[in-house]
């Protein structure tokens, strides 16, 4: 199926790594212009996703940004817009599960996490905004299972993904009449970078082969996790024209772990 997405411009915010990475890697397969902004922690991120990249197309840009420097997002939409004359899409994918959990978290280090996982998404849409309107184009956030199920261990982290979902909803109102269109992809269990570094904290590979298999258990649809690239096939169709009646949805490819897993107990 053809997804009308070449000469298309999207940006993708933590796109070097995991879920972001794929889609980035998707989207340039379909023939958009890809533009990611992202931090590379430890400087071999990028030089992986430019190889990998390039491997598709050369229309591509990166910005290196950790997106907690709120300021300097909208410059680099502003810039964006300047070099291309449109802007066709947001993607909202950066963030990090950091476990700030009830007991022992501090009302200043929750605060600090909710600005490193939610106000980079109100403000990469909030500089956009006239842009996407212009192109009536779309907006995808990336959210977690954890505003839905909770995990019981990471209060800031679920209400950052709470408030993801309630300004999907939101936005999805106040921009219908630009017929700009809004949703959300809820992930559950799906192994990127971040989530082989947590897997490892539960001791040696014996130990954490054994967490795994307590948690893919538990997913009905073949006992395995949403591989990224399965992510990133529906991010492509969201945000696409193939897509052009869909807003305002929380669509959740997760191998039906939130819906099915309790039922079939």
């Amino acid at each position: 199926m053809d997804l009308h997405l070449e000469d298309k411009v999207f940006i993708v915010t933590g796109g070097l790594k995991g879920i972001g990475r794929s889609i980035a890697l998707q989207l340039a397969r379909e023939g958009a212009r890809v533009v990611v902004i992202s931090r590379d922690s430890k400087g071999t991120a990028e030089a992986a996703f430019r190889e990998d990249i390039e491997k598709i197309t050369t229309a591509y840009d990166i910005y290196l940004l950790d997106l907690s420097q709120t300021d300097k997002i909208a410059p680099i939409i502003d810039e964006v817009y300047s070099t291309y004359g449109h802007i066709d899409g947001i993607v909202n994918n950066a963030g990090v599960n950091d476990n700030k959990d009830l007991e022992s978290t501090s009302w200043r280090d929750f605060e600090a996490s909710l600005h490193t996982n939610l106000t980079h998404y109100y403000e990469t849409v909030h500089a956009a905004v006239a842009y996407l309107k212009e192109s009536k184009g779309a907006v995808l956030n990336i959210a977690s299972k954890t505003a839905l199920t909770g995990q019981g261990k990471t209060s800031a982290y679920a209400a950052a993904k709470g408030a993801i979902l309630g300004l999907t909803r939101e936005w999805a109102a106040a921009l219908v009449h630009d017929e700009v269109r809004v949703n959300a992809i809820v992930v559950a269990e799906s192994w990127t970078p971040l989530y082989a570094d947590w897997i490892k904290t539960f001791g040696d590979e014996d130990a954490q082969q054994a967490r795994l298999s307590v948690i893919t258990d538990r997913i009905p649809l073949g006992h395995r996790m949403t591989s990224p690239d399965e992510i990133a096939d529906t991010a492509a169709f969201l945000l696409s024209d193939r897509a052009s009646h869909t807003t305002a949805q929380w669509v959740v490819v997760d191998g039906g772990y939130i819906h099915l897993d309790r039922a079939l107990d």
